[in-house]
C-alpha cells in the first residue's frame, strides 16, 4: 500500500513539473498571444520606417489620383491621360525612376484613397483648402485659380456678381472647392460625381448654373469648345492648385524640388503652354 502511495505522488510531481516546463515553453514561443502582439508591433514598427519615396521606389510606381478634368487631366485620342497635370506627372516619375499610373477616383474621397494607399498622391489642379493642408502633405502651389459661375450664354448679363446669384439652382463636383463655395454662399445646390457632370446639368438644363474651375472654364466652355452655347462670369474666390500626398510624405519636398528644376529650365512653362495654362503658373 505504502509503495502505491509513493508512486502515486512520484506521478502527480512528474506531472506537475512538465505542465511547468511547458507553460514556460509556450510563454518563450509567444503562444499566448503576447510575444507574437510583439512580434507584430516589432513588423509594423518597420514598416512604418519605410519613406513613402522608399514605397515608391520599391513597388516600382508612382499611382497618381484623378479625375476627367480638362486642362489638367483628361484622356487623349489614344486613350492616353494627357494634360497639365498629367504630362507633369509622368516626368517627376520618371524623375523618381519609376512608371506613372493615373486611377480615377471618387474626388470626395480623396483623403480616404490617399490613406488607404491605393493612390499615392493626389494631382488634379487640387485647391489647397485648410481641409486637405490639414489632412495632407502638400506641394509648393504652383498653379493660381478661382472658382468661376457657368450659365447658358443667353443668360449670362443677369448673372454678373454674387447678389445675382440667390435664384439659381447650382450644379457642383461633391467635395470640391466649387461646392463649399456654393454652400458658403447658402445657395441652392446639388452635388454629382465631377466637374465635367456639373457642365453637362447645365447643357441638360437640369441645373441653372454651376461652378467650376476657371482653368477647366477656360478650356470647356464657350466659343470653340464642346459647350458653345454655355460660359462663365463672375468668380467666387481666388485659391491656389497643389499636389497632395500622404500626411508626412517626403515626397512632397522631392516634388517641389522637381517644381523648381523645371521652372527654373523652362519645362515647366512649355508644357503650361501646350495645354493654355501659361498665365496661371505660380513661379516656383
Amino acid at each position: 500500500m505504502k509503495k502505491w502511495i509513493v508512486f502515486m505522488l512520484t506521478m502527480v510531481m512528474v506531472c506537475s513539473l512538465t505542465a511547468c516546463g511547458g507553460a514556460d515553453k509556450g510563454n518563450g514561443s509567444g503562444s499566448d498571444g503576447k510575444s507574437d502582439a510583439g512580434s507584430a508591433e516589432g513588423s509594423d514598427s518597420g514598416a512604418s520606417d519605410v519613406s513613402d519615396m522608399e514605397y515608391v521606389k520599391e513597388k516600382g510606381t508612382l499611382v497618381v489620383g484623378i479625375t476627367d478634368f480638362e486642362p489638367m487631366d483628361y484622356r487623349g485620342d489614344g486613350d492616353e491621360w494627357i494634360g497639365f497635370d498629367a504630362d507633369m506627372a509622368k516626368a517627376f516619375a520618371e524623375e523618381l525612376g519609376v512608371e506613372v499610373e493615373f486611377v480615377e477616383i471618387d474626388w470626395d474621397n480623396k483623403i480616404m484613397e490617399l490613406d488607404g494607399k491605393t493612390i499615392d498622391c493626389v494631382w488634379n489642379g487640387m485647391t489647397l483648402t485648410d481641409e486637405v493642408t490639414s489632412s495632407m502633405e502638400c506641394s509648393n502651389a504652383y498653379c493660381n485659380n478661382a472658382q468661376v459661375v457657368i450659365v447658358p450664354s443667353d443668360s449670362a448679363d443677369k448673372y454678373q456678381d454674387k447678389d445675382s446669384l440667390s435664384d439659381l439652382a447650382f450644379a457642383v463636383e461633391a467635395g470640391s472647392a466649387g461646392e463649399k463655395a456654393v454652400d458658403g454662399l447658402g445657395l441652392e445646390f446639388t452635388s454629382v460625381k465631377t466637374q465635367a457632370d456639373a457642365l453637362m446639368e447645365v447643357a441638360a438644363g437640369t441645373s441653372d448654373a454651376a461652378v467650376i474651375d476657371s482653368l477647366m472654364a477656360a478650356a470647356m466652355v464657350g466659343e470653340g469648345t464642346g459647350y458653345a452655347d454655355l460660359t462663365y462670369t463672375c468668380g467666387l474666390n481666388d485659391e491656389e492648385y497643389g499636389v497632395g500626398f500622404r500626411k508626412g510624405s517626403d515626397l512632397a519636398e522631392a516634388l517641389n524640388d522637381f517644381f523648381a528644376s523645371s521652372y527654373g529650365d523652362g519645362s515647366m512653362e512649355a508644357c503650361a503652354k501646350k495645354y493654355g495654362v501659361q498665365a496661371a503658373v505660380i513661379e516656383q
